[in-house]
């Protein structure tokens, strides 16, 4: 059996040495597997990739990496007006050396990247002048230039609408399969994972973590613990199949939904009678 390209054993991190942000993690990845990490805020979801990225040391245990890391930020605003085009290039920095430009090589894989992810028409314009769902994608197609085996992405659909989020979560489906990458992304969102993830790591308080396969893990009791949020799954039919989805269930929806329904009774109550000058109308229908 091939090394995993991800190994945390017993890893943790604290920022102030009295909180941990994860602790006693044991993780492993291999090519072609796409592992999605939850939890709610604060619980180390960006620590955890930002100690497999290499930019950050765990305090406690290990964690090793097969090969070269690509990593997709959860925000970047570069300080000049670059293009899109120079935007991915950046991404061939490992492979050029020290004090050189990159040649012509590299100009090509960039080109093919965007090619790749249908985003070459967006080569010219400035990474500034690009919606949100598009600069998710350039950001992908640099982390993918650099022909690393490992794709780390933090919340690669925050703050996009809902197609822009199908289309992002089934192009690292795509690449994960086609390149035989090791994926860990993070959300916010059950359903990324239901989507596209194989495994789950669920991240609770410091050593409350659950990992596992992700129909078997993702379940209404494990996320509402997680999240302290009542949780149902949905199960329907769409295109042919059966698919499931995650639904929470918000305080304030229930309670809007008593409103109406307490408003909706009156308005029945009120319907018995049709009244004028506050007396049932002789020989109205609908007054009897």
């Amino acid at each position: 059996m091939a090394e995993p390209c991800i190994r945390a054993e017993q890893a943790g991190h604290s920022y102030d040495g009295r909180r941990w942000q994860f602790r006693g993690l044991d993780l492993t990845i291999s090519a072609g597997e796409i592992v999605a990490v939850l939890g709610p805020n604060g619980r180390g979801k960006s620590t955890l990739l930002r100690a497999v990225a290499g930019l950050i040391a765990p305090n406690a245990g290990r964690i090793a990496v097969a090969g070269a890391v690509g990593f997709v930020p959860q925000a970047f605003m570069p300080a000049f007006s670059y293009s899109a085009f120079e935007i991915v290039l950046m991404g061939r920095t490992r492979h050029i050396p020290l004090l050189r430009s990159p040649g012509r090589r590299d100009r090509e894989i960039a080109s093919a990247c965007l090619a790749e992810l249908g985003i070459a028409a967006l080569a010219k314009r400035t990474f500034t002048s690009l919606s949100g769902g598009e600069r998710q994608l350039v950001l992908i197609a640099q982390a993918l230039v650099g022909e690393t085996p490992i794709l780390l992405l933090d919340e690669p659909a925050a703050a996009l609408d809902l197609h822009h989020q199908d289309e992002v979560m089934a192009l690292i489906r795509t690449i994960c399969d086609d390149r035989q990458l090791a994926v860990l992304f993070t959300t916010h969102h059950p359903d990324h994972a239901l989507a596209i993830a194989d495994r789950v790591l669920l991240m609770g308080d410091d050593e409350g973590h659950r990992i596992g396969p992700t129909a078997e893990t993702m379940t209404e009791a494990h996320l509402a613990d997680l999240y302290k949020v009542p949780v149902r799954l949905l199960r329907f039919a769409a295109e042919g199949r059966e698919l499931t989805a995650f639904a929470p269930v918000f305080r304030s929806q229930v309670l809007r939904s008593q409103v109406s329904r307490d408003e909706v009774l009156r308005d029945q109550a009120s319907c018995g009678e049709v009244l004028c000058g506050g007396k049932p109308v002789s020989g109205d229908s609908h007054a009897k």
